[in-house]
């Protein structure tokens, strides 16, 4: 396709949620995305060591600073931020599919999205999730740091009973506040880029999409989950690769749910 098709994509096309989600999509998303990524490695590499830098600049604050009250929640809550990140990954599978020059210009802008700063309002709400979540961790640091006593701001705190009771809770929390995150971007900000509709349409498509394919998108999530805390395990640099490979096949899998809807004088 071409620049007219492009252009086709900045319409508000009717469209409709898929509620048929199989495992399968999973596979056939990753593979579509690790092929992605080898095609265009060059923008994979760039946004991967950005997220890559970024957590090493938080781990290194942590153990700089030690006030682990406020630095570890923020680590904890970083990968939340990753989907915005992957903005310019959606643009560089969204051009690809559809025949389009990919280019630094076009990747960098996409956070432009199709216009109105939609994916700007989202970015918004991303962070200031993240700094809800923030808050909310260093309060259960807080309390759990006041009730073990004086020399607990230290990183070998986290290894004592009331270290690991703090994580637990901490973890708990997190895993709901992160659950929400993904339910609210998973589809929404591929279809940002994608198509020209406001972030609430976008958002409802999301939530839309995970309660109609609850299993399929839960493990998706898992998978998202496990394969960042084994990059992040290895030094980071693992994010160099999973990083770009989820953030390409997210773009697909957003591709399986979302189908427009034929105009009605056309068959179904």
């Amino acid at each position: 396709m071409n620049d007219m098709t492009d252009a086709a994509q900045s319409s508000p096309i009717p469209f409709k949620v898929a509620g048929d989600l199989q495992l399968s999509d999973l596979r056939a998303a990753l593979a579509a995305g690790w092929n992605d990524f080898l095609a265009m490695p060059q923008f994979g590499l760039f946004f991967g060591a950005l997220f890559a830098l970024g957590g090493i600049a938080l781990a290194y604050a942590t153990i700089w600073l030690g006030e682990i009250s406020w630095l570890i929640p923020a680590v904890a809550g970083f990968p939340l931020l990753a989907p915005f990140l992957a903005v310019g990954l959606y643009e560089v599978s969204r051009r690809r599919e559809y025949g389009i020059a990919v280019d630094w210009p076009a990747v960098l802008g996409a956070i432009r999205g199709r216009g109105h700063d939609q994916i700007l309002s989202m970015g918004v709400l991303i962070f200031v999730g993240f700094g809800f979540w923030v808050i909310i961790a260093h309060l259960i640091f807080s309390v759990f740091l006041v009730e073990a006593g004086a020399g607990s701001e230290s990183l070998e705190f986290l290894i004592t009973p009331m270290g690991l009771a703090m994580l637990a809770v901490g973890s708990l929390i997190g895993g709901v506040i992160a659950l929400v995150f993904y339910a609210v971007t998973v589809i929404s900000l591929p279809m940002l880029v994608d198509r020209e509709v406001d972030f609430l349409t976008a958002i409802f498509a999301s939530l839309k999409a995970v309660r109609d394919n609850s299993v399929v998108l839960l493990i998706w999530a898992v998978c998202i989950a496990m394969l960042l805390a084994l990059a992040f395990s290895l030094a980071f640099l693992g994010l160099l690769v999973v990083v770009p490979v989820l953030g390409h096949a997210t773009w697909h899998l957003y591709r399986r749910t979302i189908a427009t809807v034929p105009p009605a004088d056309e068959s179904v």
